[in-house]
């Protein structure tokens, strides 16, 4: 066609009344002549092509990320999967179209929210934003889900609900303008999810003996099973809560098969740090068992508060006792046991310092129960230069505890007082002349009493 136009061209430019002679006449043909080349192209070459999609909408799908199992007591992240597979069937190509901006099949402000359903799971997220999901896309919300430790096994059903918006239709105005029409759209899914057997225990009963602060004791614990997994080779175990000075010593007993609904009672023993105060510490308590899958796992852990009593003390509550310079005497010392818990087998010991020497400075006690007061004895000799004045002795208490562990007493302070003797046994003494005058009049009257008895 264009041929033909550019032949009619040719055909005319010889005439004076064409259009193309009038401007030859006034030298204008060459400009006419390429704005009219340029008008020919224009009509002759197509115009771009816009597209226009007849139908499509998105087709989402919401399924579990992972592991659909989870145990009672524990805080998980749920990981939704969301999918989208729509597809856009038709589209429609002209020249006269323009183009849209969004695709039918695109899922546009996707919002994903987890629920509890009927379950008794804790969510403890909120609705995820997604943003726009295109087709044969996939995007992932991540919720944390706390399962109480009471929930019985089974599977439940966690509503996924997916809030979006698509492109539902578009309409052009002229050859420049589009109005597009969206559409909002909800959708509910379901994602199984299943809670596992486990063992879970509750204690049931407990008692505690001989535990003191610096001393070793006994737990007993009577625990049972209320979970709903039969455990086998189950494993009590006792465990120290972080800084507590509650310790065990013997943790861990065998109690065999440990099925739903059993009982089980087991004894431990637990030593106590001598820095703690008459007050109730915790202390842990869980079960190692092999599930009906032949695996190992552990029990959520249970905490038991332990009484503890205070610690053994030993106080002196007998008067200070005196003793001159060079003297040798046996002073008595009264014990009194002034803390929560019997001391066994306790014996008494001084520390002889100067001017003291002792060649006797132990005192069996025996068995001294709290409140009860022991006395002891102990040999003496004060040097016969040593000061008038007052001195405190080391004394200190060697016991055993409940079980035999040997325990020696903070030092107690025993006072001793070193006097001037002001007796006449202390006069003749410091007066040796005195003395002999005494021992001559001694000999003499036994002499006297000799001869009188002999004459008789």
């Amino acid at each position: 066609m264009t041929v033909v136009k550019m032949n009619v061209i040719r055909k005319n430019i010889g005439s004076g009344n064409s259009p193309l002679g009038r401007a030859q006449g006034n030298g204008l043909l060459w400009p006419f002549m390429l704005i009219s080349i340029a008008a020919l192209l224009i009509v002759a070459s197509p115009a771009s092509a816009g597209e226009q999609y007849m139908s499509g909408s998105p087709e989402l799908s919401a399924s579990l990320g992972g592991t659909n199992e989870i145990s009672p007591g524990q805080e998980v992240q749920i990981a939704v999967v969301v999918e989208n597979s729509g597809l856009n069937q038709f589209k429609f190509v002209n020249t006269g179209l323009v183009s849209r901006d969004d695709l039918p099949n695109t899922a546009k402000f996707l919002t994903v929210t987890l629920g509890a359903g009927d379950s008794p799971f804790i969510i403890k997220s909120d609705p995820q934003m997604l943003g726009d999901l295109k087709a044969s896309s996939t995007a992932t919300g991540r919720f944390t889900v706390r399962i109480p430790s009471d929930t019985p096994a089974g599977i439940y059903n966690l509503p996924v609900t997916l809030n979006y918006t698509y492109l539902q239709t578009a309409e052009q105005y002229g050859v420049d303008t589009v109005q597009n029409f969206y559409k909002s759209k909800e959708e509910v899914f379901q994602i199984p999810v299943r809670v596992r057997p486990d063992v879970r225990i509750s204690i049931v009963s407990s008692e505690f003996r001989e535990l003191n602060a610096g001393t070793e004791g006994s737990i007993t614990l009577t625990v049972k099973n209320i979970g709903h997994e039969d455990g086998k080779k189950a494993i009590l175990t006792l465990a120290r809560n972080d800084g507590s000075p509650v310790i065990p010593t013997e943790g861990s007993a065998y109690i065999g098969d440990f099925p739903a609904g059993a009982s089980a009672t087991a004894v431990f023993r637990a030593s106590v740090s001598g820095s703690a105060e008459a007050q109730t510490y915790p202390l842990d308590v869980y079960v190692k068992y092999e599930n009906s899958d032949g695996d190992t796992h552990s029990s959520d852990i249970e905490t038991v508060g332990v009484p503890v009593g205070g610690k053994i003390e030993f106080t002196i509550v007998s008067e200070p006792e005196t003793v001159s310079p060079g003297q040798k005497k046996t002073i008595t010392v009264q014990y009194k046991n002034t803390g929560g818990a019997t001391a066994y087998q306790a014996q008494a010991r001084v520390s002889m310092v100067d001017p003291f020497t002792s060649n006797d400075d132990t005192a069996y006690l025996g068995d001294v129960a709290p409140g009860e007061i022991k006395q002891a004895t102990f040999l003496i000799s004060a040097d016969s230069a040593a000061t008038l004045k007052k001195y405190g002795i080391d004394s200190e208490i060697r016991y055993n505890d409940a079980f035999d562990n040997q325990i020696i007493s903070d030092p107690i302070k025993l006072g001793l007082t070193v006097t001037q003797d002001t007796g006449m046994v202390a006069g003749l003494m410091k007066n040796p002349l005195l003395l002999a005058v005494l021992a001559v009049i001694i000999i003499g009257a036994g002499y006297a009493l000799y001869r009188k008895n002999a004459n008789r």
